[in-house]
Protein backbone atom coordinates (compact mmCIF):
# COMPACT_ATOMS: atom_id res chain seq x y z
CA UNK A 1 0.00 0.00 0.00
CA UNK A 2 1.09 3.62 -1.31
CA UNK A 3 1.09 4.88 2.42
CA UNK A 4 2.39 2.05 4.48
CA UNK A 5 4.14 3.58 7.93
CA UNK A 6 3.37 6.84 7.00
CA UNK A 7 2.33 9.53 10.09
CA UNK A 8 -0.46 11.55 8.40
CA UNK A 9 -2.12 14.25 10.33
CA UNK A 10 -5.52 14.75 8.87
CA UNK A 11 -7.62 18.55 9.97
CA UNK A 12 -11.27 18.53 10.13
CA UNK A 13 -11.82 14.79 10.25
CA UNK A 14 -15.15 14.87 12.04
CA UNK A 15 -16.82 14.88 8.93
CA UNK A 16 -17.38 15.08 5.15
CA UNK A 17 -14.23 14.86 3.04
CA UNK A 18 -11.89 15.02 6.26
CA UNK A 19 -13.45 12.02 7.43
CA UNK A 20 -13.52 9.91 4.17
CA UNK A 21 -10.04 10.81 3.59
CA UNK A 22 -9.14 9.93 7.19
CA UNK A 23 -10.35 6.02 5.96
CA UNK A 24 -8.72 6.58 2.45
CA UNK A 25 -5.40 6.88 4.12
CA UNK A 26 -5.67 4.10 6.62
CA UNK A 27 -6.93 1.79 4.19
CA UNK A 28 -3.81 2.42 2.07
CA UNK A 29 -1.50 1.56 5.12
CA UNK A 30 -1.04 5.24 7.40
CA UNK A 31 -1.47 5.83 10.80
CA UNK A 32 -3.72 8.93 10.82
CA UNK A 33 -3.92 11.72 13.48
CA UNK A 34 -7.74 12.36 13.06
CA UNK A 35 -8.14 16.35 14.10
CA UNK A 36 -11.87 17.69 14.94
CA UNK A 37 -13.23 19.34 17.79
CA UNK A 38 -15.99 17.08 18.04
CA UNK A 39 -14.70 14.13 20.81
CA UNK A 40 -18.05 11.94 20.34
CA UNK A 41 -17.23 12.28 16.00
CA UNK A 42 -14.07 10.87 16.23
CA UNK A 43 -14.26 8.32 18.59
CA UNK A 44 -16.71 7.15 16.02
CA UNK A 45 -14.42 7.02 13.09
CA UNK A 46 -11.51 5.72 15.38
CA UNK A 47 -14.20 2.78 15.60
CA UNK A 48 -14.53 2.51 12.40
CA UNK A 49 -10.81 2.16 11.03
CA UNK A 50 -10.64 -0.23 13.70
CA UNK A 51 -12.93 -2.43 12.95
CA UNK A 52 -12.09 -2.51 9.02
CA UNK A 53 -8.57 -3.95 10.29
CA UNK A 54 -6.56 -0.61 9.42
CA UNK A 55 -3.64 1.04 11.32
CA UNK A 56 -4.56 2.23 15.13
CA UNK A 57 -5.73 6.01 14.41
CA UNK A 58 -4.68 8.89 17.14
CA UNK A 59 -7.46 11.08 18.39
CA UNK A 60 -6.66 14.57 18.52
CA UNK A 61 -9.34 17.20 19.88
CA UNK A 62 -9.21 20.81 19.23
CA UNK A 63 -11.27 23.62 18.70
CA UNK A 64 -9.70 25.81 15.35
CA UNK A 65 -11.97 29.31 16.79
CA UNK A 66 -9.93 29.14 20.04
CA UNK A 67 -6.14 27.60 19.10
CA UNK A 68 -3.40 28.95 20.27
CA UNK A 69 0.48 28.76 19.02
CA UNK A 70 0.97 27.21 22.23
CA UNK A 71 -1.76 24.53 21.57
CA UNK A 72 0.07 23.91 18.00
CA UNK A 73 3.35 23.87 20.08
CA UNK A 74 1.97 20.96 22.25
CA UNK A 75 0.45 19.26 19.36
CA UNK A 76 3.84 18.98 17.65
CA UNK A 77 5.80 17.83 20.73
CA UNK A 78 3.18 15.07 20.81
CA UNK A 79 3.48 13.85 17.86
CA UNK A 80 7.19 13.91 18.21
CA UNK A 81 7.23 12.13 21.16
CA UNK A 82 5.52 9.57 19.83
CA UNK A 83 6.55 8.77 16.15
CA UNK A 84 9.35 11.24 16.00
CA UNK A 85 8.32 12.73 12.50
CA UNK A 86 4.80 13.96 10.35
CA UNK A 87 4.85 12.35 6.95
CA UNK A 88 1.77 14.18 5.99
CA UNK A 89 -0.42 17.25 6.90
CA UNK A 90 -3.71 17.39 5.17
CA UNK A 91 -5.17 21.01 5.74
CA UNK A 92 -9.15 20.17 5.61
CA UNK A 93 -10.64 22.02 8.40
CA UNK A 94 -12.88 25.01 7.34
CA UNK A 95 -16.23 26.54 8.63
CA UNK A 96 -18.70 27.86 5.69
CA UNK A 97 -19.76 31.28 8.21
CA UNK A 98 -22.54 32.87 6.53
CA UNK A 99 -23.62 34.48 2.94
CA UNK A 100 -23.83 37.97 3.34
CA UNK A 101 -23.31 41.35 1.37
CA UNK A 102 -20.07 42.30 2.40
CA UNK A 103 -21.88 45.81 3.79
CA UNK A 104 -23.85 43.79 6.01
CA UNK A 105 -20.85 41.13 7.35
CA UNK A 106 -21.01 40.64 11.12
CA UNK A 107 -18.03 41.58 11.90
CA UNK A 108 -17.41 38.95 14.74
CA UNK A 109 -18.28 36.31 12.00
CA UNK A 110 -15.76 37.65 10.17
CA UNK A 111 -13.07 37.43 12.57
CA UNK A 112 -14.27 33.78 13.84
CA UNK A 113 -13.77 32.44 10.06
CA UNK A 114 -10.78 33.76 9.39
CA UNK A 115 -9.73 32.54 12.90
CA UNK A 116 -10.85 28.81 11.92
CA UNK A 117 -10.12 29.08 8.20
CA UNK A 118 -6.95 30.75 7.76
CA UNK A 119 -5.36 31.86 10.76
CA UNK A 120 -5.58 28.40 12.87
CA UNK A 121 -4.33 26.80 9.87
CA UNK A 122 -0.94 28.88 9.61
CA UNK A 123 -0.32 28.42 13.55
CA UNK A 124 -0.14 24.38 12.85
CA UNK A 125 1.09 24.41 9.75
CA UNK A 126 3.96 26.50 11.15
CA UNK A 127 4.33 24.42 14.07
CA UNK A 128 4.39 20.96 11.97
CA UNK A 129 7.51 21.92 9.60
CA UNK A 130 10.27 20.58 11.69
CA UNK A 131 7.91 17.20 11.88
CA UNK A 132 7.79 17.45 8.32
CA UNK A 133 11.68 18.29 7.69
CA UNK A 134 12.32 15.11 9.68
CA UNK A 135 11.22 12.67 7.06
CA UNK A 136 12.80 11.68 3.87
CA UNK A 137 9.73 12.59 1.77
CA UNK A 138 6.56 14.40 3.34
CA UNK A 139 3.60 16.27 1.90
CA UNK A 140 1.12 19.17 2.46
CA UNK A 141 -1.92 19.47 0.92
CA UNK A 142 -4.50 21.88 1.34
CA UNK A 143 -7.85 21.61 0.63
CA UNK A 144 -9.05 24.72 -1.38
CA UNK A 145 -11.83 26.94 -3.12
CA UNK A 146 -12.14 29.47 -5.42
CA UNK A 147 -15.24 31.44 -4.53
CA UNK A 148 -14.16 35.13 -4.92
CA UNK A 149 -18.06 36.25 -6.37
CA UNK A 150 -20.60 37.74 -4.07
CA UNK A 151 -21.85 36.65 -0.89
CA UNK A 152 -18.75 34.37 -0.37
CA UNK A 153 -17.64 37.09 2.40
CA UNK A 154 -15.20 35.78 4.95
CA UNK A 155 -15.05 32.32 3.84
CA UNK A 156 -14.11 33.64 0.25
CA UNK A 157 -11.38 35.57 1.35
CA UNK A 158 -10.04 33.05 3.69
CA UNK A 159 -9.72 30.38 0.97
CA UNK A 160 -8.21 32.82 -0.98
CA UNK A 161 -5.73 33.45 1.84
CA UNK A 162 -4.99 29.76 1.91
CA UNK A 163 -3.68 29.92 -1.75
CA UNK A 164 -1.82 32.34 -1.20
CA UNK A 165 -0.23 30.78 2.12
CA UNK A 166 0.10 27.44 -0.14
CA UNK A 167 2.06 28.97 -3.00
CA UNK A 168 4.39 31.23 -0.57
CA UNK A 169 5.11 27.76 1.57
CA UNK A 170 6.00 26.20 -1.47
CA UNK A 171 8.30 28.50 -2.90
CA UNK A 172 10.33 28.76 0.40
CA UNK A 173 10.62 24.94 0.73
CA UNK A 174 11.54 24.26 -3.07
CA UNK A 175 14.37 22.64 -1.74
CA UNK A 176 13.15 20.75 1.11
CA UNK A 177 11.74 17.72 1.57
CA UNK A 178 8.46 18.76 2.02
CA UNK A 179 5.92 18.67 -1.05
CA UNK A 180 3.41 21.47 -0.80
CA UNK A 181 0.32 21.28 -2.96
CA UNK A 182 -3.36 22.58 -3.37
CA UNK A 183 -6.84 20.70 -4.46
CA UNK A 184 -10.20 22.16 -5.71
CA UNK A 185 -11.97 19.18 -4.99
CA UNK A 186 -14.95 21.02 -6.73
CA UNK A 187 -18.88 20.47 -6.05
CA UNK A 188 -18.85 17.73 -3.23
CA UNK A 189 -21.63 15.75 -1.62
CA UNK A 190 -20.90 17.37 1.98
CA UNK A 191 -22.76 18.88 4.60
CA UNK A 192 -20.89 21.96 4.49
CA UNK A 193 -22.11 21.93 0.41
CA UNK A 194 -25.67 21.62 1.37
CA UNK A 195 -25.58 24.31 4.12
CA UNK A 196 -24.42 26.60 1.52
CA UNK A 197 -26.81 25.27 -1.75
CA UNK A 198 -29.56 23.93 0.32
CA UNK A 199 -32.01 23.41 -2.79
CA UNK A 200 -29.55 21.77 -4.89
CA UNK A 201 -29.81 18.21 -6.17
CA UNK A 202 -26.92 16.03 -4.28
CA UNK A 203 -27.01 13.30 -6.55
CA UNK A 204 -25.02 15.04 -9.38
CA UNK A 205 -22.20 15.92 -7.35
CA UNK A 206 -18.65 14.27 -6.59
CA UNK A 207 -18.57 11.89 -3.84
CA UNK A 208 -16.15 12.47 -0.77
CA UNK A 209 -15.14 9.03 -1.09
CA UNK A 210 -13.82 10.28 -4.69
CA UNK A 211 -12.04 13.28 -3.48
CA UNK A 212 -10.28 11.35 -0.31
CA UNK A 213 -8.38 8.84 -3.08
CA UNK A 214 -6.96 12.05 -5.11
CA UNK A 215 -5.70 13.59 -1.60
CA UNK A 216 -4.41 9.98 -0.72
CA UNK A 217 -2.92 10.34 -3.54
CA UNK A 218 -1.70 13.77 -3.23
CA UNK A 219 0.17 12.50 0.28
CA UNK A 220 2.07 10.02 -0.79
CA UNK A 221 5.63 10.00 -2.85
CA UNK A 222 3.66 9.99 -5.96
CA UNK A 223 2.07 13.38 -5.13
CA UNK A 224 5.95 15.10 -5.16
CA UNK A 225 5.56 16.18 -8.77
CA UNK A 226 2.62 18.45 -7.78
CA UNK A 227 5.26 20.80 -5.39
CA UNK A 228 3.64 24.23 -5.62
CA UNK A 229 0.31 23.30 -7.89
CA UNK A 230 -3.38 24.03 -7.28
CA UNK A 231 -5.22 21.49 -9.33
CA UNK A 232 -8.80 20.29 -9.64
CA UNK A 233 -9.63 16.87 -9.00
CA UNK A 234 -9.23 15.84 -12.38
CA UNK A 235 -6.09 16.68 -12.59
CA UNK A 236 -5.27 14.20 -9.69
CA UNK A 237 -7.45 11.48 -10.72
CA UNK A 238 -5.52 11.32 -14.64
CA UNK A 239 -2.06 11.04 -12.58
CA UNK A 240 -3.32 7.62 -11.28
Amino acid sequence: MQLTDKILLITGASDGIGRATALECAKDGATVIIHGKTVAKLELLYDEIVDAGYPEPIIYPLDFEKITPEDCDTLSETIDKEFGKLDGLFNNAGWLGASSPVQQYDIKLWHRVMQINLNATFMLTRACLPLLNKASHSTIVFNLDDKDTAYWGAYGVSKAGLRSFMAILADELESSPITVSGLIPGDVRTNFRTRAFPAEDPTNLTTVEEVAKGVALLLSEKGAASHGKVLDLDDVVQTR
